[in-house]
């Protein structure tokens, strides 16, 4: 079985070459973790816990869409008008913006649509966008109380 950083690692590559995924460097997310950072942790997390559950998954609609799932592409602490609440309106935001850039599959679309759940209240309808969605919970609690 690959290893699940490298696994991760080849799907960022491609999805940089392809897409604007590169610039999730620029934004931050959760304390001093970047969205970049914050979209790999979530695709090593879910990978990981599939892996540990024994779950079936497509492991490449997992990680590309654990990976695109915050592909809102715009710094969400400056307040903007046009952008209503962030929580509510990323997931729309990421997957308009993955969809330029990007040729996705239902799962990927499932994935970056409904990893807000609870919050936008639609769950996820496949169980790689309901292990996306655990571990954006699990990466964000880690992120916001993690002191370097």
């Amino acid at each position: 079985m690959r290893d699940i950083r490298s696994i991760v690692s080849e799907h960022a590559a491609r999805l940089e070459e392809e897409g604007r995924l590169r610039q999730l460097h620029d934004y931050m997310q959760h304390g001093r973790c970047s969205v970049y950072d914050h979209s790999l942790a979530v695709a090593c997390t879910a990978l990981g816990l599939a892996r540990r559950l024994g779950m079936k998954t497509d492991e490449s609609a997992l990680v590309r869409g654990a990976l695109l799932h915050d592909y809102f592409l715009y710094d969400w602490h400056v307040r903007d008008r046009s952008r209503p609440l962030h929580g509510f309106y990323h997931p729309k935001a990421a997957l308009q913006n993955a969809r330029e850039d990007y040729e996705l599959s239902p799962r990927e679309e499932d994935i970056i649509r409904r990893h807000m759940f609870p919050l936008t209240l639609v769950p996820p309808r496949t169980r790689e966008g309901l292990l996306v969605c655990l571990a954006d919970k699990i990466c964000a609690v880690r992120e916001t109380f993690q002191r370097n």
